[in-house]
């Protein structure tokens, strides 16, 4: 399929879903939202594939909402409002249950709606140049459709100033507050990339998705006897299963497991 705002490059088993309007800093509006939203819905069914790259052209990542859309948005109703953001919202939610890994590479600026779509990711690799910034209350908004994500991604406390400052903030400060996992130079990003995408498509397919699905299942939830439970049924599902079986007997065997490409 041809897309207006993004390139989808496949090498191998690795997608690369890049946005492609540099001529606005990569700017979301409802044509990208909609084209992000399918392209992530076609790779979680896409069997060939094993983990995904978002990335992005140009100097910036993405500088959130694009200002034509928010001039239309600006004489919407209430109702037209919901069904916007609420585009928007799945958008977000696809890219977070994505059963492959998905990897952000922030090459630039991350700002506003940019910032969710990076904390929708599971692993974020920056460039040290970059700046970040939720700027919405500056224009009389909130962060509310990406607050889920970002939230769990930089914490609460670390949200509570930025979503009511507004303060642009370096990258370095994004890692301090692990909102990014991986600093590095602009001409080592494509490296490190590429190392942790290395690393995710030698793990076991099925246990990388359930793995994901663990973590989002498990976290901030009371340590009460039906989750311990629920934990008890996940490794015992996943021991009878076939690449845990396969896992289990190529290290016993000392050979490498059905799965490496």
């Amino acid at each position: 399929m041809d897309y207006q705002s993004l390139q989808l490059n496949r090498l191998a088993a690795i997608a690369t879903v890049t946005l492609n309007r540099s001529d606005v800093r990569n700017a979301f509006n409802e044509t990208t939202i909609a084209e992000i939203t399918q392209v992530f819905r076609e790779l979680d069914a896409d069997t060939t594939i094993r983990a995904v790259v978002l990335a992005a052209s140009g100097p910036a990542f993405c500088a959130g909402a694009d200002l034509h859309w928010m001039k239309k948005m600006a004489d919407y109703s209430h109702a037209e409002n919901i069904a916007d953001a609420g585009q928007l919202a799945e958008m977000l939610r696809t890219i977070y249950t994505c059963s492959k890994p998905v990897v952000a590479k922030v090459q630039g600026d991350c700002y506003a709606g940019g910032m969710g779509l990076v904390a929708a990711c599971d692993i974020v690799v920056s460039a040290d140049g970059a700046n970040y910034c939720l700027s919405e209350v500056k224009l009389g908004l909130i962060p509310a459709t990406i607050s889920p994500y970002v939230i769990k991604a930089m914490g609460e406390s670390a949200a509570r100033r930025y979503f009511i400052t507004a303060e642009r903030f370096s990258a370095a400060e994004a890692h301090r507050i692990g909102f990014v996992h991986e600093l590095v130079s602009a001409e080592t990003l494509d490296e490190k990339v590429a190392e942790i995408v290395k690393s995710l498509v030698s793990n076991s397919p099925n246990a990388v998705k359930q793995a994901k699905r663990l973590v989002q299942e498990v976290a901030n939830r009371e340590l009460t006897g039906e989750l311990i439970a629920a934990t008890v049924e996940g490794i015992a599902h996943i021991r009878a299963s076939e690449e845990g079986r396969e896992g289990v007997r190529s290290f016993l065997e000392k050979r490498k497991p059905g799965w490496l490409l």
